[in-house]
């Protein structure tokens, strides 16, 4: 068989909405997932690991990159910026690696315009309650910081409609269940199978 080039799935989702988790817990038990790792300005918090979270560089250094076209995407999110390596992204797919970028809004309809046939995947809380109290459980954030991103985290969801797939996170397995099984079915799509079952199918067809 031939080597099948890897899906692309965008993730989207509010900040706290269990976007991470669940994608951890997916990379976990899916072995040709993985996850996009981007550049960001923003700073490295405790537990983070360079190359790993994110790439963290300087304002400057990510203005340079974006000018000379090395991004795929890229956003501002909460005073911060945030790219996808052209490179990096390509040569994983080529690879057969599935490849999931996890990024807002914004990010996901600048991917869409260049890759139409890339998956588009938002997850949502059970309640605006349920969210509010996810950010306040994290410990991370202030009080004025949670209210900012709970008015962020309205916009975003209001853009939910424009992607293909949809997810309420309110039970964790059962959305995880949900999330697997969407990664299965993309595997089967026709141009996934005519790449990896090429031979296979000429032989049917003579």
């Amino acid at each position: 068989m031939n080597p099948s080039r890897g899906q692309l799935l965008i993730i989207s989702a509010p900040s706290g909405a269990g976007k991470t988790s669940l994608i951890k817990a997916l990379v976990e038990q899916e072995p040709r997932v993985e996850v996009s790792v981007s550049h960001t300005t923003r700073p490295q918090r405790p537990g983070e690991t360079e190359g790993v979270n994110y790439f963290f560089i300087t304002t400057e250094a990510f203005h340079e990159m974006r000018n000379a076209g090395a991004f795929f995407e890229s956003a501002e999110v909460f005073g911060h910026y945030y790219g996808t390596s052209l490179n990096q992204l390509e040569s994983r797919l080529a690879e057969g690696a599935d490849v999931i970028l996890e990024i807002d809004w914004q990010g996901a309809q600048q991917v869409r315009q260049l890759l139409p046939d890339s998956a588009w995947l938002f997850i949502l809380p059970p309640s605006i309650e349920a969210l509010k109290t996810r950010l306040q459980n994290r410990a991370q954030d202030n009080a004025d910081t949670i209210e900012l991103r709970m008015r962020a985290a309205r916009d975003e969801m209001s853009h939910w409609h424009e992607a293909d797939y949809l997810i309420i996170n309110d039970n964790f397995d059962s959305a995880l269940e949900e999330l697997r099984a969407l990664v299965r079915s993309l595997r089967l799509r026709t141009d996934q199978q005519q790449s990896a079952l090429h031979d296979l199918i000429d032989d049917l067809l003579l």
